[in-house]
């Protein structure tokens, strides 16, 4: 064939300007369809890490009851619970949600050391976790001698928990709160103002949308959804009073 007419052949078959922005229109329209179910992937794969971090520390919970006949971390300023159950769990990376966005500070409680390598302690390190306080349960137990300070050193029982597997020992704090224990009796409750009930799948327009993930005192960890938490039960709570007085309907 001859060359010159190949070449006009070709430049026949070649893409006009219309055509080309036609394909890259639709590439875009593709693209646009695809990265926000590319997004609920990479967060579901999150969630599940997530989920599976607060199923190791929920064992480790359950494993230190067994060790001292049913009593469960007793609360204190020093060697809070992350340093008393680290030895069950051991790599305190499982403190840390990876859908925990809060910026790094060495100045809190985040186990951000300057020093690379520096081995940073249980209760210092990056925590995404807060643990239930159980001051309703002190509170019916000691009555007019409960006090938030009465109870530092005491230990729940594990006998004392009527429904394990709806009574959450450990959730998702929000990421600007130091906060060790979950305590209805600080401030407006930390059920309201220290919990985080939609870290996941949560959306701009929706911050309600979402749910956040929980461990139960029979060892299971499930996500639960932003409202099934403290309503219709409040599951963080023992005692029936807290836990249908204190739900919330928002």
């Amino acid at each position: 064939m001859n060359p010159l007419v190949y070449c006009v052949r070709l430049g026949q078959r070649a893409f006009t300007l219309i055509e080309l922005l036609v394909v890259i229109a639709i590439i875009a329209i593709l693209a646009g369809m695809l990265l926000p179910a590319l997004g609920r992937a990479k967060e579901t794969a999150k969630r599940t890490r997530c989920l599976n971090n607060t199923r190791q520390l929920g064992l480790a919970h359950v494993m230190y009851g067994d060790d001292q006949n049913g009593l469960y971390p007793p609360r204190s300023g020093n060697n809070r619970w992350p340093t008393k159950l680290q030895p069950y769990y051991q790599d305190i990376a499982l403190l840390r949600c990876s859908s925990d966005k809060r910026k790094k500070n060495n100045n809190s409680n985040q186990g951000n050391s300057p020093v690379a390598n520096v081995q940073v302690e249980p209760d210092q390190a990056f925590r995404s976790y807060i643990i239930n306080g159980w001051n309703d349960y002190f509170e019916m137990m000691m009555g007019k001698r409960f006090s938030m300070n009465a109870i530092s050193g005491e230990s729940m029982r594990e006998s004392g928990i009527t429904n394990p597997s709806q009574t959450i020992v450990m959730g998702e704090k929000k990421s600007d709160s130091n906060h060790f224990y979950m305590d209805f009796l600080e401030g407006a409750g930390n059920d309201v103002d220290q919990i985080e009930r939609s870290r996941h799948s949560a959306t701009e327009r929706n911050s309600k949308a979402g749910g956040s993930v929980y461990t139960f005192a029979d060892g299971s960890s499930r996500y639960i959804k932003y409202r099934g938490v403290l309503y219709p039960l409040n599951l963080w709570s023992v005692t029936d009073l807290y836990r249908t007085n204190r739900a919330m309907s928002n």
